[in-house]
């Protein structure tokens, strides 16, 4: 039998757009964003990346952190003391995330309050319609 690559006889453009969704969808997250700016400067214990980033509840940062640490953007190392420590840190492909995730949350900072302005028109009826082509 015939060994079947993946990918093997399907377009470049689909194949590429599949990366990317597949690849967004995993750190495009709220929450897989925030670790990775949270962890720009120094690895942390999981309390203290719980407490900052605030709202993600524990469970929520437990299947992250998995994540993340499955696509090699995180690592989890534990340490023979007592008490057992374990800290989380980025790997250096999850360091090239850094200045994208920065530079998007620089962006959401910048443009919080237009953003929200547009919102509340939108939702009391003043907003313009979008246009159809």
């Amino acid at each position: 039998m015939a060994e079947v690559t993946p990918g093997a006889g399907v377009p470049p453009r689909i194949r590429e757009r599949g990366a990317v969704r597949e690849v967004l969808d995993r750190v495009g997250d709220k929450w897989s964003m925030l670790v990775i700016g949270t962890l720009r400067a120094d690895p942390l214990r999981f309390g203290e990346l719980e407490q900052a980033t605030a709202g993600v509840s524990q469970r929520m940062l437990t299947l992250t952190l998995r994540r993340l640490i499955e696509d090699g953007l995180v690592t989890r190392t534990a340490f023979a003391e007592v008490p057992p420590r374990v800290e989380y840190g980025l790997t250096d492909l999850g360091r090239t995330l850094v200045p994208l995730v920065m530079a998007l949350a620089e962006w959401a900072m910048a443009h919080h309050e237009q953003i929200n302005a547009h919102r509340s028109r939108h939702r009391s009826g003043t907003a313009d319609a979008p246009s159809r082509p």
